[in-house]
């Protein structure tokens, strides 16, 4: 080190936070001993680039006064309240070869104030700036009022004599309370269990084979490596290093894209008001499994009708006609959904009961598994994200043994090269494994800002995103092999069997084809709970979500209250769901699903992409990843952000308005004015941006341009919740 002068320019680079307790070079031993004793750490506080005199005093920066506490290390849990100063003095070996002018990982902006495996790099000059006045109350003394070493024989300040070791004197202020996962694997269930969901299981499946089979695998990976994992790995890194949700987050990027935040959130609520009702709907025949009989193999039902056929009911010859209706359509259109007592969307009639019951009790679950935070999340994860994959496992085994299993499986795979020049597969592959890992739903903000600074997100993105699409995969065997033996126990092509899409798929197709295997009370069973399981896992997180970006927003209200809140919201997202609770209940699910988290989410993210790459500048927000994680995102990253990820986002925004979802469900059409009310149902989500960016123009003072760069620069003084670290080497 040269000095406190030195000193002063590496805190204004912010170098010395990194070096006391982000870098793991330096306090390896340290975090070691930490993680034995599980002792908690109060979350490091970063402060903005270009402001170091604006906060120098509030922070502790000039003398002996500051007020300081060690809490323990990053990421462990709660803050204590403690206030004596805590100096940690760490010593290292530095000499005078390992200075540096700058990363190689980094451009120019990036030159200053970046700290690599311990060592310090200087500015672009390569000499220290400012004065030692500025930053110590006096010479002979540094930063945190400790006496310094050694003096310079001239301007004053340390003599750094080559191959002589060095003391680095680190104190720490109370930072602000933060909880934080209990392990590693929590975080990693829950991020799976929010990206494997129900989607994976109907709609992927389906998607292969409409579009190609085999041949559909080309184009979804394609999308996912160019698209779906580059966005995915950003928003764990924003998440991660501002920890902040998806509200309060725009203040430390870009202050007028902060309505994304708020459109975010409503999309979220809407998304709550249908999904659960899938779950409902799996509740009622999860409890409807406990039966010797299942109650939809048989056509004797009071709810059946003489079109009824039960064409695997043993000594019948039964031929399948174009008007006949399996006992398991019936079960679930007329018996679970009661669609027959509605008229259509301008007549849904009155709230079943038993639905609302259902969708009560998996609320209730939602509450108390939410309510405390990811503390409690996080351990119920371990059951609900690791269940399915067990009954996936249980179901592939079974599949495969049945009679036809191979024809399903050759339909599933079976290349047809040619739908690869159609645009639709394209477009399909895109939406697919964008809905599938999720990005945009503020969920991977939310829960990768309870993660330790220095976790690896980076492999973390790989890993869960790699899962994801291996599981989406799996579960085309586990459909298809069913499927097959369906056609083979009908006489048919798989491609008629396969006619299903969505919900259809697994309450018509599938509960059909378990209730004619043997011992299908005990698939039935495990086959509804997993259906549950996956839905769960994904309202956890939806949920998690939105209550993480409020409470970040509005901490002095919310901070205490968070069981009341999380109350509250349950609460909104129960009552939106009775419109689907209803006898027309499906129509408007189908309504929701189109629109309301369809083409609104892809612009939100699109627009995050753009904030996040271009304003907030592709530059600083590798620079963040480097501090975090101690390399900085190659080109191929920075292209895709910057580039590849916004053409990506845009192509799915055009093809949803050249080809508007076709809105049909069972044999009823929707009115006109229907696709009205689903372009209104998106919009108001997405009015949130426009209207935000409005309001700031108008509140903030200044002129025009004034108000532009304000409103598209980081707030100053906003400072990142990790933990304030003051430090000066001797």
């Amino acid at each position: 080190m040269r000095g406190s002068a030195e000193a002063k320019q590496c805190l204004q680079n912010e170098i010395f936070p990194l070096l006391c307790v982000d870098n793991p070079a330096f306090l390896r031993s340290e975090e070691d001993e930490s993680d034995q004793s599980q002792q908690p750490q109060p979350q490091q506080r970063r402060k903005r680039e270009g402001h170091p005199a604006q906060h120098s005093q509030s922070r502790g920066l000039s003398g002996p006064s500051s007020s300081t506490a060690a809490d323990g290390r990053h990421g462990n849990g709660n803050n204590s309240s403690t206030s004596s100063t805590t100096p940690i003095a760490v010593a290292m070996e530095m000499n005078e070869p390992m200075m540096r002018e700058s990363s190689p990982l980094s451009s120019a902006p990036e030159n200053e104030g970046l700290q690599e495996k311990g060592r310090l790099i200087r500015g672009d000059n390569g000499a220290p700036q400012g004065t030692e006045k500025e930053f110590a109350g006096e010479k002979g003394s540094v930063s945190n009022g400790y006496p310094s070493a050694t003096q310079s024989p001239g301007e004053g300040g340390t003599v750094a004599m080559p191959g002589c070791p060095r003391t680095l004197v680190v104190q720490q202020t109370p930072g602000s309370h933060r909880e934080t996962w209990s392990k590693k694997m929590d975080f990693l269930l829950s991020v799976i269990g929010y990206a494997v969901d129900l989607g994976n299981v109907w709609r992927f499946p389906y998607i292969c084979y409409q579009n190609g089979g085999g041949a559909f695998l080309l184009p979804y990976l394609l999308m996912a490596l160019f698209g779906g994992v580059p966005l995915f790995y950003m928003e764990l890194a924003l998440g991660q290093y501002h920890r902040s949700g998806c509200i309060s987050i725009w203040k430390h990027i870009c202050p007028i894209f902060k309505g994304i935040g708020f459109a975010i959130c409503i999309i979220a609520l809407y998304i709550a008001f249908y999904y659960n009702t899938i779950m409902a709907w799996a509740m009622y025949y999860f409890l409807s499994s406990f039966n010797y009989q299942l109650p939809w193999t048989s056509c004797g039902n009071p709810w059946n009708t003489i079109n009824c056929t039960n064409y695997l009911q043993s000594g019948d010859n039964v031929t399948w006609e174009p008007h006949s209706v399996s006992p398991a359509e019936e079960f679930y259109t007329r018996r679970v959904l009661q669609v027959h007592r509605s008229g259509g969307l301008h007549d849904l009639g009155s709230v079943s009961w038993q639905l609302a019951l259902c969708l009560l009790f998996i609320f209730t679950i939602v509450y108390f598994s939410i309510w405390k935070g990811v503390k409690t999340s996080g351990k119920v994860v371990w059951v609900t994200a690791t269940f399915p994959y067990v009954v996936l496992l249980v179901l592939l085994v079974r599949g495969a043994t049945l009679p036809g299993a191979w024809r399903g499986v050759v339909f599933y795979l079976k290349p047809d090269w040619s739908k690869l020049l159609s645009t639709t597969v394209w477009v399909d592959a895109a939406a697919q494994i964008f809905f599938s890992l999720g990005p945009g739903f503020g969920v991977l903000l939310a829960f990768a800002s309870y993660n330790p600074f220095h976790n690896n997100c980076y492999k973390d993105a790989i890993v869960t995103s790699s899962i994801n699409c291996l599981t989406s995969f799996m579960s085309g065997f586990v459909i298809f092999t069913v499927l097959g033996y369906m056609a083979e126990m009908r006489h048919l092509e798989v491609s008629e069997v396969a006619k299903d899409t969505g919900p259809s798929l697994l309450f018509i197709t599938y509960a059909e084809a378990i209730a004619n295997m043997p011992a299908s009370t005990f698939f039935a069973i495990i086959f509804f709970l997993m259906i549950i399981m996956l839905g769960l896992d994904s309202t956890f997180a939806g949920l998690e979500g939105v209550i993480t970006a409020m409470m970040d927003e509005f901490p002095d209200l919310l901070s205490k209250r968070r069981e009341l809140f999380v109350l509250g919201i349950i609460s909104v997202c129960f009552l939106g769901a009775l419109t689907t609770l209803t006898y027309g209940g499906a129509y408007v699910v189908k309504l929701f699903e189109d629109y309301a988290t369809g083409a609104p989410v892809i612009i939100v993210v699109f627009l995050e992409v753009i904030a996040v790459s271009w304003f907030y500048g592709m530059p600083r927000f590798c620079r963040d990843v480097q501090l975090m994680l101690g390399f900085s995102p190659g080109w191929y990253w920075r292209i895709l952000w910057v580039a590849i990820c916004p053409i990506f986002l845009l192509f799915i925004i055009c093809s949803f308005l050249v080809f508007p979802p076709q809105l049909k469900l069972f044999h009823y059409d929707y009115p006109p004015w229907s696709t009205v009310l689903g372009y209104c149902i998106g919009i108001s989500s997405f009015i949130c941006v426009p209207a935000y960016m409005v309001y700031l123009l108008v509140v903030t003072p200044g002129t025009l341009k004034q108000r532009l760069l304000k409103s598209i620069s980081p707030e100053p003084g906003i400072e990142i919740p990790r933990c304030d670290i003051i430090t000066n080497a001797v």
